[in-house]
This record gives C-alpha cells, structure tokens and sequence, in this order.
C-alpha cells in the first residue's frame, strides 16, 4: 500500500469534489481498495501504485473539464470513470468509438445505464446542448430509458430540482374520471414504462420518497395544463399520440431552469384518423429553432431482444409493399 498527497491548485476543491465529496466517494466506489480523503484543497490517495496512478488521471480529466464548462456533473464523473475503468485513459472519443462506455449513471444494483448505440450517445449529446431535445424512432431503440436515465442523472448531480414524466393516455380518452381508484390507479397501464425505467435507476425507498414529495412526478399529459415548471427535467413519452394542441400546451409549461425531451414513434399514432399528430406537426414548426434539436432513431439502435429488429424490418417491408 502506497500514500500519495495531491495539491489541487487548478480547480476550485469544492466544485472538484461534489457536495459532500460525492465525486470522490464515486471514484472511490470505482476503486473499492483504494481510500480517498479530502483535506481543504487536498486530496489524500491509499492504495496500490498503479490505482493510485489511474485516479491521478481521472482527477485531471475532470480538473480539464470543470475549467472548460465551469461545473461538473455526476454524469461527467461517471463518464471519465467508465473511460478509464474500460482501459482507454482517452476520454475525447468518436461518437462510435465511446459507444461501449459512455456512462449516463450507476443503477442501485451495481450497474450502469450507458448509451449503448450511436443515435442515443447523439441524445446524449443533443440534451447537454439544447434545451428541448425530440427523440424519434421505432420501439425498443432506448429512447424512453436513456430520455429517463438523463433525467435520473441530472436530478442526483443538481442540476434539476425535480423530474416530471408525462405521457397522453390516448386509449382512456375522457373515461379516465370514471375509472376506480385515484389518478395514479386510473393512469398506472398507461404510464407503468415509466415507473420501470425509474425503478431500474433508484433505490425502491429513495423513488417512493421522492414522488411522495413530487420530486419525481408521473402524470398524464391532459394534467400538465396551466402548470409552470421551474427546474425541472420534463419528459414526454409516447408523444406521437399528443394532438397538436397538447404538444404545444406541453412545450410552453415550461420555466426557468428547465429542460425537456420528447419521444415518440410518428408511425404508431393511436390518434383518431382525422386528428394530426403533434409530435409530426413539431418536427415542421420547430425544427429551425435554436436551442431545440431532434435526434431521429432507427433499427439499427434496437436494444430489446434480438427479434424486435427482425420484427420492425418485416412490418416496415409489409408497410412498403402495401403502398407501392
């Protein structure tokens, strides 16, 4: 066992060290038989040579991206971590190339939810640099989990005060009143995805505590009328079935300090035949303007079981046929 006693004289210790040295406890995690102490603006290594040696890099990657962004984040720790834990030690990789180990958070369990595809790594990005970001594509392509999963994350770093997952209940239309139960009985099938991405990133305890507390929210779209929303991290799922009403009352509930994403399938609407979908109405409106980007997905991002490819390739080939 070795002691080594690093000067941080480039960075500001706190924002290094997370609040409460969270970022140190999560390197720390990551090298369970190395011990990390922070004194004022030291940090204290014990350990073998070469863990020792990786966490001396870790901390300068993270030292280049704090003075480069001014902040850093959870998700930025455990970004750098997973490079560097992957043997890389090169954190400024291609799209394609980072793939494999780009790290959104850590699951309760011990895991880690990472964009696994090409178009969600651009999801990724998108969210970091726009404000509303549209995720479109076929099922089974991640978009809802990874949408979740950024959420998760910047609520755990600060970022967010609180996260709201919405989503149209399109099938229920007007009889949700007459259902039995409260809301959350009435909505459950239809927002249940929702509440099993959630609880695949948090502990049972800590979610049901945060939604007694409405930290986290889940709540059917038609609710989200005349509310504002400030800090806050808003998703809407399955907005292929928002009337172009709806997509714009959604759009404008937000407020300072907020950031949304909006998913959706534009060729599994369950709208009426004469009602347009919103979400296909945004991408004409909205798609020129600053600060809004959209991020289109396709078979090749699939991460369901093996079949779901196969399955959405012989639909869409019956679809082709069937118009041609």
């Amino acid at each position: 066992m070795a002691d080594k006693r690093i000067h941080i004289d480039k960075a500001e210790p706190l924002l290094l060290f997370g609040f409460n040295d969270i970022y140190l406890r999560r390197i720390e995690a990551a090298f369970p038989e190395t011990q990390i102490t922070a004194r004022g603006n030291e940090v204290i290594l014990r350990g073998q040579d070469r863990a020792i040696s990786r966490i001396e890099r870790i901390l300068d990657e993270l030292i280049i991206l704090l003075n480069r962004n001014g902040n850093l984040t959870e998700r930025d720790v455990d970004t750098v971590l997973a490079l560097f834990q992957n043997g890389s030690g090169t954190p400024h990789q291609s799209t394609e190339a980072s793939a494999a180990t780009h790290t959104i958070l850590f699951t309760p369990s011990g895991g880690s939810v990472k964009a696994k595809t090409a178009n969600q790594i651009r999801l990724v990005d998108a969210a970091r640099q726009n404000d509303i970001v549209f995720a479109i594509g076929p099922a089974g392509t991640g978009k809802t989990y990874t949408a979740v999963a950024l959420a998760v994350a910047a609520l755990k770093s600060r970022q967010v005060k609180r996260i709201v997952l919405c989503r149209p209940a399109v099938e229920a239309g007007e009889r949700l009143g007459f259902l039995p139960g409260d809301l959350r009985d009435k909505v459950d099938p239809y927002l249940r995805p929702l509440y099993d991405a959630l609880e695949d990133m948090l502990p049972r305890d800590k979610l049901n505590g945060f939604m007694e507390q409405n930290t986290v929210e889940i709540v059917p779209l038609a609710y989200m009328r005349g509310r504002t929303l400030n800090s806050a991290f808003v998703i809407l799922d399955e907005a292929q079935n928002a009337t172009t009403s709806q997509m714009k009352m959604f759009l404008t509930r937000l407020g300072a300090n907020s950031r949304s994403i909006v998913t959706g399938d534009v060729t599994q609407t369950d709208l009426p035949p004469k009602e347009m979908s919103g979400l296909v109405q945004a991408e004409e409106i909205l798609g020129k303007i600053q600060g809004i980007d959209f991020v289109y997905f396709d078979q090749s991002d699939v991460v369901r079981h093996r079949l779901v490819k196969d399955i959405i390739n012989a639909y869409s080939s019956r679809s082709q046929d069937a118009g041609s």
